[in-house]
């Protein structure tokens, strides 16, 4: 099984930028974020494909990149000009052939004044 721990959440005022982080156990290519916020349903927010290419969600594209350190096994979430609607629990997944889809504990995030 994958391991994925994710870091880097917390209180943020709207406009304001976090960084979240999210190590994985082993070396993985499709890997992402996603997003869960009170009474609605997960969403992907970010991902890497297996291809290399990656993939946002429209309410965050041009605020929100995702990038990596494959030496690290380390895949990073930054996000900036935050609003409150992006307040949720972000949790970092990953998929692996033979294994399915492994997700982290989540790191709640809050965008408020």
């Amino acid at each position: 099984q994958v391991q994925l721990v994710e870091s880097g959440g917390g209180l943020v005022q709207p406009g304001g930028s976090l960084r979240l982080s999210c190590a994985a156990s082993i070396s993985i290519n499709a890997m992402g974020w996603s997003r869960q916020a009170p009474g609605k349903q997960r969403e992907s927010v970010a991902s890497f494909t297996s291809d290399g290419n990656t993939n946002y969600a429209d309410a965050v594209k041009g605020r929100f990149t995702i990038s990596r350190d494959n030496a690290k096994n380390m895949v990073y979430l930054q996000m900036n000009s935050l609003k409150p609607e992006d307040t949720a629990v972000y949790y970092c997944h990953a998929y692996v052939y033979g294994l399915g889809i492994s997700w982290g504990q989540g790191t709640q995030v809050t965008v408020s004044s």
